[in-house]
């Protein structure tokens, strides 16, 4: 029987409170563990490295997939940007880490997913911009934009998943629907931030229907590129990381066969 595959997630880095401690941690959500466990894949947590990013092929020759987590702002100066008065908790040094791996990883199209900030850090990695806050977001011509979206729908309730309920429209074959295995989907968000100017190469694929935001980007031509803005991970009945784990069990094993190895 082939081992399971190993599946690369992203930390954090936060000032976090456990026990009697108070300190800065490399931390997850335990879901996003559970999920990658559940679909029979071994969970590998990468913390920030300033050698990976000089280097990341040093962390991904260790997986079989790469999932970047929800989480902080992206830093705006990563995209060119000044930082809006929204934009708060930035951490260049998680930043850097996940811009390295992702821009490799989808180079060596190595199977991957992008959550949330994950989809974010996905565009900026192909020259893409954000746009910083969207209850603030004007109208824009620019194709793809966040335009005029005026409201908070996107995050409802702070620091949960509370109402956070919202369908996507997903492209009809893209990559995306082909693992919802529908075209409506369903979905539960926690975000105030979204793509604006569309990344190099990306393809939007996935809209909200609550305001025609960009939800769902990919690369195509490779085998799973794939950034979402939702968080699959708190729904056991979300059929994406289970899709990503699969896909690394296949690049896992031509991976081994290429290197000769029962």
């Amino acid at each position: 029987m082939s081992s399971p595959p190993i599946i690369g997630l992203c930390t954090a880095l936060e000032r976090a409170r456990w026990g009697v401690w108070d300190q800065w941690a490399m931390l997850l959500a335990r879901s996003y563990v559970d999920a990658v466990q559940r679909a029979g894949g071994i969970a590998l947590m990468l913390p920030p490295d300033p050698a990976a990013v000089r280097t990341p092929d040093m962390l991904l020759d260790l997986v079989d997939a790469l999932v970047l987590a929800g989480g902080a702002d992206v830093d705006p100066t990563s995209y060119g940007a000044e930082p809006h008065a929204e934009t708060k908790g930035t951490v260049p040094e998680r930043d850097a880490f996940e811009l390295a791996l992702v821009t490799r990883a989808m180079e060596r199209d190595i199977p991957f997913l992008g959550i949330c900030r994950g989809m974010q850090v996905m565009n900026v990695a192909r020259g893409g911009t954000l746009c910083q806050h969207l209850p603030d977001a004007s109208e824009s011509g620019d194709e793809g934009a966040a335009r005029g979206r005026g409201h908070e729908d996107h995050r409802r309730s702070l620091g949960s998943f509370d109402n956070s309920d919202h369908d996507v429209r997903l492209a009809h074959d893209s990559l995306a629907a082909r693992v919802a295995q529908e075209e409506l989907h369903g979905t539960k968000s926690h975000h105030h931030q979204g793509v604006e100017r569309i990344g190099d190469g990306l393809e939007v694929t996935g809209w909200a229907t609550i305001d025609d935001l960009p939800e769902v980007i990919e690369l195509p031509g490779n085998r799973f590129s794939l950034g979402v803005q939702w968080h699959p991970e708190v729904d056991s009945t979300s059929p994406l990381i289970a899709a990503l784990v699969e896909e690394a069990r296949a690049y896992r094993a031509e991976r081994l066969e290429r290197e000769g190895v029962a």
